[in-house]
């Protein structure tokens, strides 16, 4: 039996649809070690969908856009498509918000989301991303959704040093799109010591679509500084015993200076052209992003039986946004945010027959989250809000007959949240007046909860292995948003109750000879009390607060005819209703900025000689239209009709020899126009922007 660690090559897991050509160089891999769950583990005993994106795939996509929230479009099916700005606003994954961890450490602000978390490090330090689809709480608030774990590179070489330059341009067939990026990673090992370092840094120009017209700058990534830096530092004691220390900053800064002229939904797109107003005092961008955390395990505790991963970790984020004159006097708006957590792990073998093992996993997660939306002049849009999390939890797994996985757990959360006293923001109406600004005394909110989960996985056969599971999260999600627009003097009097989702999921994967692998699953999540955006009658977005279902289905196809060529697609469809009145009367559809369209992803890797990689991506999104204008023919936020469209993507490296490859990619290869799902859903003529046009980059890679 062959044991890897992840890789693209994934048997059981749905994100093996696209380019794996490169590590796929074998069709006997029968394992793969993942740890998404929170300790290594057979993928082939996960009672549920999880998509992995390798390191060859992410750095193949690389070539075409170094977004991530772009690589992450075309290789998780479920994930909502991105917008192209740096608001990652709809990218949902099964419908609901997702929470995205950086080796472990949140990154996601739940208590009030920024929308900018998926885009919070660069991809170039990333050795996997490992996608849980589903509710959980394993890693504890925010993820309604699923999570999204963003695992950062190891050093993998006993030498004492060995290093990846890269170095790249992109550009458009226009003038001032011209961008760089670079990027340089150091590895190694000394004596029991091992380390990893890396720097990139990457400057984009402006962004113009099909025809040559720069896009809007709301949220623009155009004439934006990314930099990205990373350092890792490990200690084996002895065979059982490891320490790590890690620090990841990540930093974006826009310099974009240009005027905006307002479009007309449906019609006439918004667009930049002239010289902005000169109203921002703060590039916006997220110009800080800082995680640190340190690790230890102890393979061997008590006895051989029972082994130990502690965790400690901090992070502080601040982005900003462009300026609006929805305030009272006008501004720009932060969010700031800062986390310290812990947890601790113990993992106990129960026991460890020929025919079966058992073993318990149990232990305590602490956090802390410190969150405040304000304005730069120093008004408060949100209160303070600080949240602390005491969660023990405990989860069985057994298997039997080496065939079939039974895994439960129970997690209790106990959550408490400090609120700030705060004056609310005056903001304009429909009409042009303001609303009136009162002053909300905080205060101290309490929940908890217990939080169950129950997976079963039969391996039948190599062609078909079965899986179902039961997993529910808790979070308190967006409780800024129904703060900051409050109409009551107490916090006490509002609708904060946390979002408990209860996720059902049924699923069938496998692989057919050896060059066929599939995966079909089925997935439905309720939610007694869910949040929606929704547009009040000054069309301000308010939260609504009502039971709610969401469905799908997704699944992939793989095939590996030849070593040479691979190929194959994946499929996904959502949908979500709601009861407004709490009334059982589900006819209520929840809307697009969180159910997005139905998405097919397609691919074709060859490499028709050994130092030649050729492919093409496509990505087709299905027209959604869900929603009729109300009486005064207005379609409010969130319920756009979507037009269907579809994009392919080229990309292709050469190895000069084995320290160098040339890399070539093209977004968009075809030029065409087309505007992102949001621009659509959002119904706002500020909003209906084009998406870009053909973006080709040149990358030259150097290996020691």
């Amino acid at each position: 039996m062959k044991k890897v660690l992840i890789s693209a090559a994934c048997l059981g897991s749905a994100a093996v649809f696209s380019q794996v050509t490169d590590s796929l160089q074998t069709n006997s891999v029968d394992e793969v070690v993942m740890t998404a769950s929170r300790k290594k583990e057979n993928i082939k005993e996960v009672p549920s969908s999880i998509t992995i994106v390798g390191e060859k795939q992410i750095q193949s996509q690389l070539t075409v856009n170094s977004d991530i929230t772009s690589i992450l479009q075309y290789t998780v099916p479920s994930l909502g498509t991105n917008s192209g700005q740096t608001s990652n606003s709809g990218q949902t994954l099964r419908g609901r918000q997702v929470l995205v961890l950086i080796d472990g450490i949140p990154q996601s602000t739940p208590l009030r989301n920024g929308a900018r978390d998926i885009r919070s490090i660069d991809p170039s330090v990333i050795e996997r991303i490992e996608v849980i689809k589903g509710a959980s709480s394993i890693y504890g608030n925010g993820a309604d959704g699923g999570i999204i774990n963003y695992i950062t590179r190891r050093s993998k070489s006993d030498k004492n040093i060995s290093g990846l330059s890269q170095i790249g341009f992109t550009a458009q067939p226009y003038g001032g799109t011209l961008g760089v990026r670079a990027s340089q990673l150091l590895s190694g090992k000394v004596n029991k010591f091992d380390y990893v370092f890396s720097l990139a840094y990457e400057r984009t120009g402006y962004m113009k679509d099909a025809d040559g017209v720069s896009l809007s700058p709301t949220y623009s990534t155009a004439k934006m500084d990314n930099y990205n830096g990373m350092l890792k530092v490990g200690y084996t004691i002895n065979k059982d015993q490891r320490v790590e220390a890690s620090y990841i900053g990540y930093a974006s800064k826009s310099d974009l200076n240009l005027g905006m002229v307002i479009g007309k939904y449906g019609i006439k797109p918004t667009v930049g052209e002239g010289v902005g107003k000169g109203l921002e005092t703060t590039p916006q961008g997220t110009p800080r992003n800082h995680n640190f955390r340190i690790n230890y395990d102890n393979q061997n505790l008590f006895w051989g039986t029972t082994s130990l991963n502690f965790n400690a970790y901090m992070q502080d984020f601040r982005t900003v946004y462009g300026y609006s004159d929805t305030f009272f006097g006008g501004g720009q708006s932060n969010v700031i945010s800062k986390k310290y957590g812990a947890r601790i792990n113990f993992d106990t073998r129960l026991w460890n027959a020929q025919n079966s093992q058992g073993e318990i996993m149990y232990g305590m997660d602490l956090l802390n989250d410190q969150t405040v939306q304000k304005l730069e002049d120093g008004r408060y849009w949100t209160p303070d809000m600080n949240m602390t999390n005491l969660a023990p939890f405990v989860l069985v797994k057994i298997d039997l007959l080496k065939k079939l996985t039974i895994k439960g757990g129970l997690r209790y959360e106990n959550m408490s949240v400090k609120v700030g006293d705060f004056n609310t923001l005056s903001s304009v109406k429909l009409d042009g007046t303001f609303t009136k600004s009162i002053f909300v005394t905080g205060g101290k909110l309490k929940y908890n909860a217990l939080v169950a989960n129950l997976g079963v996985r039969y391996n039948i056969e190599p062609f078909i292995n079965l899986f179902g599971s039961f997993s529910q999260s808790y979070s308190i999600n967006e409780l800024g948003r129904i703060l900051r627009t409050s109409t009551q003097g107490t916090i006490q009097n509002l609708e904060t109750k946390p979002i408990i989702v209860n996720n059902y999921e049924f699923g069938a994967t496998g692989q057919i000879s050896k060059w066929i692998n599939y995966e079909i699953t089925s997935y439905v999540s309720t939610s007694k009390l869910g949040a929606s955006f929704v547009q009040s009658a000054d069309r301000s977005l308010t939260i609504q607060r009502s039971p709610e279902i969401v469905y799908g289905v997704e699944g992939f196809l793989h095939f590996t005819p030849a070593k040479w060529i691979n190929f194959g697609g994946s499929y996904s469809w959502i949908e979500g209703i709601t009861s407004i009145k709490d009334d059982g009367d589900y006819s209520a559809k929840i809307n697009n900025s969180r159910i997005s369209a139905p998405k097919v992803l397609a691919y074709v890797q060859a490499r028709p000689i050994p130092a030649l990689s050729i492919g093409l991506d496509m990505l087709h999104a299905f027209e959604q239209d869900r929603f009729q204008p109300n009486a005064a023919g207005v379609l409010g936020y969130g319920e756009g009709n979507v037009p269907e469209y579809t994009i392919f993507n080229f990309k292709s490296s050469y190895e000069v020899n084995k320290n160098w490859r040339v890399s070539v990619g093209v977004e968009n290869v075809f030029n065409k126009i087309y505007q992102p799902a949001i621009a659509w859903w959002s119904s706002r003529d500020s909003e209906f922007v084009n998406a870009p046009g053909a973006r080709g980059t040149l990358m030259l890679e150097y290996k020691f």
